[in-house]
């Protein structure tokens, strides 16, 4: 008996620009500057070039939005289109993990910007209950739909740009030109320099591709996903720049980089206690949006997959509003777990390289649909329209950032990130024998 087709919610630019907007600026960028400033204002340059590479990949995905519309998954769908059925599950295998293992830090940061206001929170089981409490909320959220789960983001994405733009542009009239000397303050060439920070900050690129997994639930596809990946990005870049440049002109670098909240910080110097709690409520709202988004992407990335009988045929069932509910339940219980593991003491460390390892695996995929971008081209665009050399420039370009981002994660990251690929090479191939089978996944 076939199974029954259940209508799917869309969501617009505006929402769909959200995903991308709110998945990238998580509360990462409100601790980024006192990072930087350990390497000088020369950190600046380092954003140019990781922006320069954001808007590079936005693009990429942008062209592969427009070949394949339809295509739900994102950095899945387009690698498995291009190189097959092995390369699209090992992409979504380790994206998969990246996301709900991202989502486990996110909780512990969100946990830790409530401490701000909530001080009992101190206690280790309360924070327990408090990320644990955050998780299964917005597991709730997500299982009425995209849309619930769409206004949520929306809300939250402007509740945390508030904050941001008003010290950004605020800011500006605080600022001493001496507190960006000297450029470099590390023993390092400025080219070192420059290639760490550049490294640094391209991770807060991760979620660029965003707007494309949920490619089925979003109207008009063809036109919104390539529109709100752009746009999306393009306001992620702006804001990260404004912020460090602005952050980085009002406090000297050695203060800036001993800080735990740099842009509250500079938020005190511009209004006082008031503007410095908003701050802080602005890094709860960017933890909680950022969770909500990467929770929604936890449902339809595996959902994506087992659609094509690669995953189990649990994550594919979708409830009444047309929602893959138990591939969400199912990735919170995973990062319930994880949270856990960050409050017992003698795992930190192994949490962390977990961390480190998901941020990894969500870049592989970036190289990927680079290579994926001229092979489907290759394939959709008849001869006499192909612009070869925009194409491949643009591929070759996405491919060797993301290649040096890889590299920039270091030899250890690279070598358990590789086994941890690899580890899904046994369940490919159970999930190969069943679908062969006729069998299915499930």
């Amino acid at each position: 008996m076939p199974e029954q087709q259940v209508p799917k919610e869309k969501i617009g630019l505006w929402t769909s620009t959200s995903l991308v907007v709110g998945n990238m600026i998580a509360s990462a960028i409100f601790l980024m500057p006192a990072l930087l400033a350990k390497y000088g204002s020369i950190s600046l340059v380092g954003w140019a070039l990781s922006s320069a590479a954001g808007i590079v990949l936005a693009k990429v995905f942008s062209k592969l939005s427009r070949l394949m519309p339809l295509a739900d998954g994102g950095p899945y769908a387009y690698p498995k289109a291009a190189f097959g059925d092995a390369i699209g599950f090992l992409m979504a295998w380790g994206y998969w993990i990246s996301v709900w293992a991202s989502n486990a830090a996110i909780a512990v940061l969100l946990v830790g910007a409530l401490s701000t206001f909530f001080p009992v929170l101190a206690n280790p089981g309360l924070a327990i209950l408090a990320g644990l409490s955050a998780i299964w909320l917005l597991t709730w959220v997500n299982t009425l739909g995209i849309r619930a789960s769409g206004k949520v983001q929306l809300v939250t994405t402007i509740l945390k740009l508030v904050p941001l733009v008003l010290v950004g542009v605020g800011g500006l009239f605080f600022i001493h030109a001496e507190n960006f000397l000297p450029l470099n303050v590390t023993h390092q060439s400025n080219f070192a320099a420059i290639a760490a920070t550049g490294a640094i900050t391209f991770f807060s690129f991760l979620g660029v591709e965003c707007a494309t997994i949920p490619a089925g639930n979003v109207e008009n596809p063809e036109k919104t996903i390539p529109l709100a990946t752009m746009l999306g990005t393009i306001i992620t870049t702006a804001v990260y720049i404004l912020v460090s440049f602005t952050v980085m002109g009002m406090i000297p670098a050695a203060k800036l980089a001993a800080s735990n909240a740099p842009v509250a910080d500079a938020a005190f110097m511009i209004g006082g206690n008031v503007a410095r709690y908003m701050v802080s409520a602005g890094v709860v709202v960017a933890a909680f949006g950022g969770l909500n988004g990467w929770i929604l992407i936890q449902g339809q990335m595996p959902s994506a997959i087992a659609k094509d009988n690669l995953f189990p045929a649990i994550f594919k069932k979708e409830n009444k509003k047309g929602v893959p509910a138990m591939g969400i339940v199912i990735g919170s219980v995973l990062v319930s777990v994880l949270m856990l593991m960050n409050f017992t003491k003698g795992l930190a460390d192994e949490y962390q390289l977990l961390i480190l390892l998901s941020t990894l695996t969500s870049v592989v995929p970036y190289l990927f649909c680079a290579a994926a971008l001229v092979v489907i081209s290759a394939k959709k665009i008849p001869k006499e329209k192909r612009k070869w050399v925009q194409t491949i420039l643009l591929a070759s370009v996405s491919f060797a950032f993301s290649l040096w981002a890889i590299a920039g994660a270091g030899q250890d990251t690279v070598y358990w990130g590789f086994l941890l690929l690899m580890a899904g090479v046994p369940f490919y191939v159970w999930v190969s024998l069943t679908k062969k089978g006729g069998k299915g996944a499930g």
